[in-house]
C-alpha cells in the first residue's frame, strides 16, 4: 500500500535528520522547503518527488540511495 511506504520513508527521513541533529526547521531551511513540508513527509502525508529528494539528500549531506533505502 502506497501510504504505509509513506509512513516508512517518513519515520526513516526523522531518523536521518536526528542523526544528523537537524530539526525540522534546520533542514527545510538548507533543502530550501517550507517547514510545514517536512513535517508532511515525516507523517507521511506527502509523496515526494524526484528533484525534492535530491535536494533533502544533499541538505542531509548523505547519497539520494541512502534516503531512499527505508526498506529493510
Amino acid at each position: 500500500m502506497i501510504r504505509e511506504e509513506l509512513i516508512q520513508f517518513g519515520s526513516h527521513l526523522k531518523k536521518l535528520r536526528s542523526e544528523k541533529k537537524l530539526t525540522q526547521v534546520e533542514l527545510a531551511y538548507k533543502a530550501g522547503f517550507d517547514r510545514n513540508y517536512i513535517g508532511m513527509l515525516e507523517r507521511g502525508q506527502r509523496n515526494p518527488a524526484l528533484l525534492n529528494l535530491i535536494k533533502i539528500s544533499e541538505a542531509l549531506s548523505i547519497k539520494l540511495t541512502e534516503l531512499v533505502d527505508f526498506k529493510k
